[in-house]
């Protein structure tokens, strides 16, 4: 199952992990100490345009002014509006003008933070963007039938003029009162915005974006997570806060306050999941292992086989370490969040559907991360590229600082290199004019190498130039620290230049990190609140629609069974109770007319009414045909008289069976009953015959049978009885029977493909007849028109 869990307890940081089970594969760290001013509206004052970048610097509080391209600004802040061309930009915008901004992407290093005029406010289920009319939609996550069914109830919703939405994946399926309600709330945020906008002179802040558990709530919250934990209880307070006025009262229980012992992440063994997102290398489960890099245009991911050797040739393994690092470098991404180019070095692999499996692996396991990502193609050289969405700033941003000894490589200089290096910098200095004396500070490991290998050399030096030179050895600086400064002669008799050399090492002012973050000062206070809906979202009750329940298609034992015991198939659904017993009935009048007299049907076996199946033999066409009888039945009556003088109604008269009709015996594999087979039609040529072979009653038996038989029926077109059904006393307890039709010659119709299935039907049925009917039965008495 997964789980949120929030960890709150200690106060410097807020940490939000969602877990599949004891698996990690999303997480977010935020340090109370470091102000989060992504999406903080603010109003700012146009301090430097330049044309060559088409851009201009804001001022809106920070310490370094934001950047705003000109294609982030909105028309109704141009002073005047283009007539076509280009234009310069400082004809649209001028210095000191003031603007409404939103922070898009945060300060990183030496760069300032990038803004926009195109104001987004994000709900629940909406993003509401009040001065962007052109924009909207469905979200780009949302695929397929949801997409479709949320652009129809996009318009049905009621956005104000001049604004536009975009619907977020929390809105797919709710309903459009849900997502009105959602707009609504945003609509009346933004009025309280642009109202605060007008009070005071620029630069402060407006608005600023909800709380750290507010927004792991509204982004993360998802409906496949199945439990929240929260394990300190002001933070669970703002979280249940949200899930009252934002989710039903079923999924309001999910929210629970963590009051184990056991810290939470440690519960679910997920904190050394954590560390290894702060490490330089990442170990896979095969044994290779992926290495992760920075710098400043790119991230680099290189993979290593390691000691991964289970595979049966390179190629195996190559392709098999892949595939995992392919999962695992997905996760990571999410995990630190990293954004920007990435480069990722696959190992190479010869064959080209290995590639693509690869590619595909890669592509199949960003689906689920919410930032935008664009995925390439593996070179030639085993390289891919692909771009990632910064969603917030980075693990390695917020929680590490650059090394003071290798700024940032990541590698320093070995003694042996740097003591040759100081030498030969030595020897330029000494070499310049006007020098009086060298001064050397270096790491102790350094000046030691230098005193002791170097000796002779640092005794040329002197001897050629006949200047001082002082080497002091520093214990307060490490490799690949150093000092070099050179003495004129006019600043020999300076005090700083008077002193013994053993006072020259001083110990260096590092500013640690925690008194930097006491002496910030407090969190600017926004002029416009973050608002709270003051009624819950509407809930509403979906209207069950009625569907038809599919029948339960028996076993084959079950099937056997009945076929052999003869007893009678349950009916499948209320619908079908009458035609079920309709073909019931049929049956027994089928049995009655088969028990008459065998001298009055001897010689007329074509002109006999077939007799029904019974309905324990059931086939897989078994709904066909009812559906076929009950059709048949329902239109008999809009039908006239097909023989004048014909009666509307003729009961039978019961005569006791002298003898039974002998059946043919069916050969096993057969898929039609006994009676089945006098079903066919008895002239059809050789494309008739296929057809028959195809239906399901088999060519050369339904060919024999209708040559013994029905070798005087005429085929034509179906007729159906034109007689009313009339209800008869049976042998099942009084319930009513229709009235048995006329005896009519059998005309059968043969399909050669798979007939869709019909309606209420579990499945399709095979081909078998499609109409059929037979000779109408005699009354004693009456002679037919062929005798």
């Amino acid at each position: 199952m997964k789980r949120m869990l929030v960890n709150a307890t200690q106060q410097e940081e807020l940490r939000v992990a969602l877990v599949d089970g004891q698996k990690l594969y999303d997480l977010s760290i935020e340090l109370r100490s470091r102000e989060q001013k992504k999406a903080n509206v603010y109003k700012g004052r146009i301090s430097r345009v330049e044309p060559s970048l088409e851009a201009c610097f804001v001022e809106y509080g920070a310490q370094r002014h934001g950047f705003l391209p000109l294609k982030e600004v909105s028309k109704e802040f141009f002073r005047q509006q283009p007539q076509g061309g280009r234009l310069n930009i400082r004809d649209l915008l001028a210095e000191g003008q003031e603007i409404l901004v939103q922070v898009e992407k945060e300060e990183r290093g030496t760069k300032g933070a990038a803004l926009t005029t195109f104001i987004s406010l994000a709900g629940r289920f909406l993003v509401l963007m009040p001065n962007n009319p052109r924009a909207g939609g469905v979200s780009r996550r949302i695929e397929g039938e949801d997409r479709d069914q949320m652009r129809e109830v996009m318009n049905q919703l009621q956005i104000p003029e001049g604004m536009g939405a975009i619907v977020r994946t929390a809105g797919v399926g709710r309903t459009v009162e849900e997502l009105q309600w959602d707009l609504d709330n945003l609509r009346t945020q933004w009025d309280q915005i642009a109202a605060a906008a007008q009070e005071r002179s620029a630069p402060f802040l407006v608005y600023r974006e909800s709380d750290a558990v507010t927004r792991a709530m509204r982004d993360y919250l998802s409906d496949d997570i199945g439990e929240v934990l929260v394990d300190d209880p002001p933070a669970f307070q703002k979280a249940q806060e949200y899930m009252q006025r934002f989710m039903p009262a079923e999924l309001q229980r999910r929210l629970k306050l963590y009051t184990d012992d056991i810290a939470l992440f440690t519960r679910f063994q997920i904190e050394s999941q954590i560390e290894s997102a702060y490490g330089h290398k990442v170990q896979l489960p095969s044994g290779g292992s992926i290495v992760i890099d920075y710098t400043e245009a790119l991230v680099s991911i290189d993979i290593n086989s390691a000691r991964a050797t289970r595979g049966a040739d390179i190629e195996t393994t190559a392709t098999n370490t892949n595939l995992e690092a392919a999962d695992e470098i997905a996760r990571q991404l999410r995990i630190r969040d990293i954004g920007g180019l990435i480069v990722i070095d696959f190992i190479d692999m010869e064959s080209t559907k290995n590639q693509r499996d690869v590619e595909d692996r890669l592509r199949d396991a960003m689906k689920m991360d919410r930032a935008r990502i664009q995925i390439g193609r593996l070179s030639r050289f085993g390289l891919l590229e692909m771009s990632r969405q910064r969603l917030r700033p980075s693990l390695g941003e917020t929680s590490h600082i650059v090394c003071p000894r290798c700024v940032g490589i990541g590698s320093i200089r070995s003694v042996e290199s740097m003591a040759l290096a100081i030498l030969r910098l030595i020897g330029e200095e000494l070499r310049k004019d006007r020098t009086a004396r060298v001064v050397v500070q270096v790491p102790v490991e350094v000046a030691t190498y230098i005193f002791n290998e170097k000796r002779e050399w640092l005794r040329t030096l002197e001897d050629k130039s006949e200047i001082e030179l002082l080497i002091v050895p520093n214990p307060h600086i490490q490799t690949p620290e150093y000092s070099i400064s050179r003495v004129r002669d006019d600043e020999t008799e300076l005090v700083e230049n008077k002193q013994a050399s053993y006072l020259l090492p001083t110990a260096p002012t590092v500013a640690e990190p925690a008194l930097a973050h006491e002496s910030k000062p407090q969190l600017e206070a926004a002029a416009v609140a973050t608002l709270l809906p003051t009624t819950s979202a509407p809930q509403s009750t979906p209207t069950a629609v009625p569907t038809l329940q599919a029948a339960a298609q028996p076993g084959i034992w079950a099937r056997l069974k009945r076929f052999f015991a003869g007893e009678a198939a349950p009916a499948v659904a209320p619908a079908r109770e009458t035609a079920a017993a309709a073909s019931a009935t049929r049956h027994e009048h089928s049995e009655r007319g088969n028990r008459s007299d065998p001298r009055r049907d001897r010689g007329r076996s074509d002109h006999r009414r077939p007799p029904r199946r019974a309905d324990g033999a059931r086939r897989d066409h078994e709904p066909r045909d009812r559906n076929r009888d009950r059709d048949r039945d329902r239109k008999p009556r809009d039908r006239p008289p097909e023989r004048a003088g014909e009666p509307i109604a003729v009961p039978r008269r019961e005569e006791p069976a002298a003898s039974a009709l002998p059946t043919p015996p069916v050969s096993q594999g057969t898929d039609a009953p006994l009676d089945q087979a006098e079903r066919v039609e008895p002239r059809r040529g050789r494309r008739g015959r296929r057809r028959g072979r195809r239906g399901g009653g088999g060519g050369a038996r339904n060919m024999s049978l209708s040559e013994g038989g029905n070798s005087g029926a005429a085929s034509g077109p179906p007729r159906e009885d034109p007689r009313p059904q009339q209800a008869t006393p049976g042998g099942n307890g009084g319930r009513p029977e229709e009235a048995v039709p006329e005896a009519r010659e059998t005309i059968a119709h043969f399909e050669p493909s798979v007939p869709p299935a019909a309606p209420g039907a579990s499945q399709s049925a095979r081909p078998f007849v499609v109409w059929s009917s037979g000779p109408a039965e005699k009354t004693p008495g009456e002679r037919g028109p062929d005798e």
